[in-house]
């Protein structure tokens, strides 16, 4: 195709709406990364909590996107993309204003009723924002424009980091003691640093919160172009034809397998952190290694995005599957420094996973994309169930991170990562499964 007759990204026209909604990309990137670091942080300001019960904060976060993508989907394909998005933020909104009465009463299922209705919302953005991008623009190019959007969301989970450790963790009083020492204090100096604590920890979300109004308010005033009629397929027959699709099947199982594995990896690399500080006398700052993952994480996707225009996506996926496992198991049996440099490379291997599983999946699907989406999103609930059960491992011994130490000198935490080592080598059996059976092209 010459220059002068290759279509443009976005065009002009479109540019403000093509902004204001990759904005959205960068706001559930936050949501996530703010709230990976929340398991640690209830851990210490609610001492009683097992590594299961500070887990839940994954579940609760984590299990509406599978609880209302679905919902999402057929809303969307009754009314149209932008009361979709409306609605995400609007929920969005409300779960991280519910932060305060959480805060105010210090309940901790509260603030898994807040995270559970905020992640209802992002379950609406997610299900809504993809295929709105992909039809913002001439179709030749619409891979490109979904990847320059999605590019933007790792962007959001660093601001989320960072918002992290500056505003929670370096924060929170509880911190400022050992085990020993937090546990000698009185009851009444105990429930002072609790309150306190708690309150540091719903700010991030009630200012979060606010910034979600502002952008929804922006969104209500800006004119989202009607997308061609689609949808005259029945809704029963575009579920059997989905369902028909062995490929999609599979790539819901990979999907939730890449999600389960960033998950564990994000959110456990601060009891990785927390256990080599005590076993060594170290001082590190844990979310300083998780900003590096993220920043491996951008670079990966934009040099993934690139292979892809020569390498089969299927082929690139197989290779990065294999050696986010390898980098599991480096994180498992490689000790001190070597283990976590391991666990942070992990992120460049999942880098690009989640939007190649999606091109993969929902390649030729046509019509029925919107219901079919909709699975892959519900996918997500993999960052539900894995953490769970990786913090079952790290309850085989008790409540700490190195009861047990596996032959003898590797400790439960570093174990643990067996969980993502085995969800990464499925991904990568998913794009070696499918390289005789696409040749999509993901452009850069």
């Amino acid at each position: 195709m010459s220059n002068q007759t290759k279509p443009s990204i976005v065009s002009k026209e479109l540019m403000f709406p093509f902004i204001i909604i990759t904005s959205l990309f960068a706001l559930w990137g936050i949501a996530n990364d703010l709230t990976n670091p929340m398991v640690s942080a209830f851990k210490k300001v609610m001492p009683e909590l097992s590594n299961i019960q500070a887990s839940l904060v994954q579940f609760a976060f984590y299990f509406g996107y599978f609880f209302m993508a679905l919902p999402a989907a057929l809303f969307i394909r009754r009314f149209s993309y932008k009361s979709g998005i409306l609605l995400g933020l609007i929920l969005y909104a409300t779960g991280a204003f519910l932060f305060y009465p959480a805060a105010l009463y210090e309940e901790y299922n509260y603030f898994l009723i807040s995270l559970w209705v905020i992640t209802c919302g992002l379950a609406f953005l997610e299900t809504t924002a993809n295929p709105l991008i992909l039809v913002l623009g001439d179709k030749r190019t619409a891979t490109q424009r979904l990847n320059l959007s999605q590019a933007f969301n790792p962007v959001g989970s660093l601001t989320g980091m960072i918002i992290a450790q500056v505003f929670v963790l370096a924060a929170l009083r509880s911190d400022d003691y050992t085990t020993t020492a937090y546990n000698a204090l009185s009851s009444g100096e105990l429930a002072a640093i609790r309150e306190n604590d708690l309150s540091v920890i719903s700010v991030p979300y009630l200012s979060l919160g606010v910034l979600v109004l502002i952008i929804m308010t922006i969104i209500l005033f800006t004119k989202i172009p009607k997308t061609p009629v689609e949808d005259k397929m029945s809704l029963s027959l575009s579920f059997k034809k989905v369902l028909a699709n062995k490929i999609y099947l599979k790539g819901i199982l990979a999907q939730a397998a890449c999600v389960g594995s960033q998950i564990m990896c994000w959110t456990y690399i601060f009891h990785y952190v927390d256990n080599l500080n005590e076993s060594t006398g170290w001082n590190l700052t844990a979310t300083n290694y998780n900003i590096a993952a993220m920043i491996l994480f951008l670079s990966g996707r934009w040099i993934g995005t690139g292979l892809m225009k020569r390498i089969n996506p299927s082929r690139i996926l197989m290779i990065f599957g294999s050696g986010g496992a390898i980098a599991s198991i480096g994180a498992i049996v490689l000790p001190g420094m070597m283990g976590l440099i391991s666990l942070v490379a992990i992120s460049v291997f999942m880098s690009i996973m989640f939007p190649t599983i999606y091109g993969i999946a929902l390649k030729n699907m046509g019509e029925e994309a919107k219901i079919a989406s909709a699975g892959l999103v519900m996918a997500i609930v993999g960052g539900a169930l894995m953490p769970i059960v990786q913090a079952a491992v790290l309850d085989w011994g008790g409540d700490g991170l190195a009861d047990l130490n596996l032959l003898g000198y590797i400790p439960e935490v570093n174990f643990s990562f067996i969980l993502p080592a085995l969800c990464l080598a499925f991904v990568g059996y998913y794009g070696y499964s499918t390289i005789k059976t696409t040749d999509i092209k993901i452009e850069a």
